[in-house]
């Protein structure tokens, strides 16, 4: 069937694409980039409350042993 393209059907597609999207490129790409960008720090956020329910647990075993003992 079909294979994925090698170096220079690669070529030849960015530069299809860049004929026909020239000049909304620039545009798309800022906005693929605020994208990433935006998801990046999502997911920063992420990792934070994740550190912050590990700190939580933590100190609830810990105030549960001296309870228990």
């Amino acid at each position: 069937m079909f294979s994925m393209p090698g170096g220079w059907e690669w070529i030849i597609i960015g530069g299809i694409v860049f004929i026909v999207f020239g000049k909304r490129l620039p545009n798309v790409m800022r906005s693929v980039g605020k994208s990433v960008a935006s998801f990046k720090q999502g997911f920063k956020g992420v990792e934070e409350e994740i550190k912050e329910v590990k700190e939580i647990k933590s100190d609830i075993d810990s105030i549960t042993k001296i309870k228990l003992s």
